[in-house]
């Protein structure tokens, strides 16, 4: 068993804030990730550009620099791995907790490696940082299950050509919708309100309206997909059901925490959806368990908390640990 004084789960952008600011006061913490440094990150389009400038997104009082207005997916990447390098943070990658158990004042961390592979890890503090992205917000319909069917979309090349059906009508599913019209895809977005998401950023809606003004997207308000069929979709539309031929479907309908990994480590859910924590300290109900990022946003709004906000949970920690031990 390998024992630290502080373990963080999740080497996002927030959980690697937190790791710089408990450097700082003296604690070297360990990050432990189930994949690589920023996953996240790494699944966004390849050709995605942030909706925030560069220094919104810095971590660790490092410059984030970006020749653009509002940086790349692969800048990001770049940054966010040099950044935990120059402060030499101490990351476990493809590693996964499973299960999280107080034993008196401290915690057993059950984990695997990518084979699978078991071992243990003893902490008197653990950090949860694990983001959302492996979380999709699944639909419940038959056929989501086949292999057609994506929540995620990174870039717009494999589907030229073909019969592309969107769900959603937020910024992912606009973008998504822009690019693959560019490469000669058919595109069908189907939203379920009456008007796209009011976080369509002002600068593409345009855009897209003018498109689908064009016939070049077809675009269906008030409108859910029923069931997905090998070749099809039906969809319920505010003048029926219709059937739509179909090639691939990308269901863009967000992501949410992982709650039961909460609760199954004893942090409780509040009636308004999010984990019990002290916003002062960022501590959970659980004496030494402290959250960090999107874990804290409510289920089925994860998009509440961003890199913006999140980065700065992991001084809240800090300074919380760094009074309990007097820390210089």
């Amino acid at each position: 068993m390998i024992t630290e004084h502080t373990i963080i789960i999740g080497a996002g952008p927030c959980g690697l804030a937190a790791g710089i600011e408990l450097q700082r006061v003296g604690i070297t913490p360990l990050i432990i990730e189930k994949r690589n440094v920023v996953h996240s990150i790494s699944q966004y389009p390849t050709y995605m550009n942030f909706f925030s400038t560069a220094d919104r997104l810095e971590i660790g009082d490092i410059p984030f620099t970006s020749p653009n207005d509002k940086p790349s997916r692969l800048e990001a990447l770049n940054y966010y791995r040099m950044a935990a390098q120059r402060h030499k943070l101490r990351i476990k990658p493809y590693t996964s907790i499973t299960k999280i158990t107080k034993i008196d004042n401290h915690f057993i961390l059950d984990a695997v490696d990518q084979y699978n592979e078991p071992s243990q890890y003893r902490a008197d503090h653990v950090v949860i940082s694990t983001g959302y992205f492996d979380h999709p917000n699944l639909l419940g319909i038959e056929g989501e299950d086949l292999p057609k069917v994506s929540h995620f979309f990174r870039e717009a090349h494999p589907y030229a050509g073909l019969n592309v059906a969107i769900i959603g009508g937020s910024n992912s599913s606009i973008d998504a919708a822009l690019e693959l019209e560019r490469v000669g895809a058919h595109v069908t977005v189907i939203y379920r309100r009456a008007e796209l998401s009011r976080s369509v950023k002002a600068w593409v809606r345009p855009i897209f309206e003018t498109k689908v003004e064009k016939g070049s997207i077809q675009l269906l308000l008030q409108s859910q997909v029923q069931s997905i069929s090998k070749y099809h979709i039906e969809v319920n539309t505010s003048e029926g059901v219709v059937t739509l031929q179909n090639d691939f479907v990308l269901a863009l309908t967000g992501f949410h925490p992982d709650q039961p990994f909460l609760t199954t480590a004893g942090v409780t859910i509040e009636a308004e959806g999010h984990p019990t924590f002290n916003e002062e300290t960022m501590e959970s109900n659980v004496p030494g368990i402290y959250l960090a990022g999107v874990v804290v946003s409510r289920k089925e709004d994860a998009n509440e908390i961003f890199i913006e906000s999140g980065r700065y949970h992991g001084n809240k920690i800090a300074a919380h640990l760094k009074q309990k031990y007097k820390l210089d």
